[in-house]
């Protein structure tokens, strides 16, 4: 009985280490884990666009205060890095909880800011998504709303998109 006293705590951290375990690592489903480093937004509306698509806000990201780009409505977008400038490797499930950022119309993508990168559109299997310098674009559903970087470094594959992003 004093075994399962002293082996009781070990095993409920073992089960606890094989359920974080089954949520990341795959290149194909993206992950769902979650980063609790809080940010702080402020979106900037430099000029005004009923089309835009992307903006740039200010958040605090690892501590650190930055310029990232946003969706419409204020989520960070981010980058994958197992996509290609021409392939998503996110699609599926994948796409699920990285939504991607697609446009609707005809209308090339636009912004709020002047941005030194290139926007522009792709026909893949999650619609005309945009890319940003040749990166595809996505928000987090883990995200709950404008400013937060929940996503940010998770597996080492996703992070957030900046204006400098190359």
């Amino acid at each position: 009985m004093m075994y399962l006293k002293r082996a009781y705590p070990a095993i409920i951290v073992l089960f606890i280490m094989m359920a974080l375990a089954a949520c990341g690592g795959s290149t194909s489903s993206g992950g769902g884990g979650y980063n609790s480093t809080p940010a702080t937004a402020t979106t900037s509306n430099s000029s005004s666009s009923s089309n835009a698509l992307i903006k740039t806000s200010t958040v605090t990201v690892d501590g650190k205060s930055e310029t990232i780009l946003t969706d419409a409505k204020g989520k960070t977008l981010y980058y994958f890095t197992p996509d290609t400038a021409t392939t998503t490797a996110c699609t599926g499930s994948c796409a699920k909880k990285w939504p991607p950022l697609v446009a609707t119309g005809s209308s090339a993508p636009a912004s709020t800011s002047s941005l030194q990168g290139k926007l522009t559109t792709l026909t893949t299997a999650n619609g005309n998504q945009i890319e940003y310098n040749g990166h595809f674009l996505y928000t987090f559903a883990g995200d709950g709303g404008p400013g937060q970087t929940n996503g940010n470094k998770l597996f080492d594959k996703w992070f957030v998109a900046t204006p400098n992003l190359k």
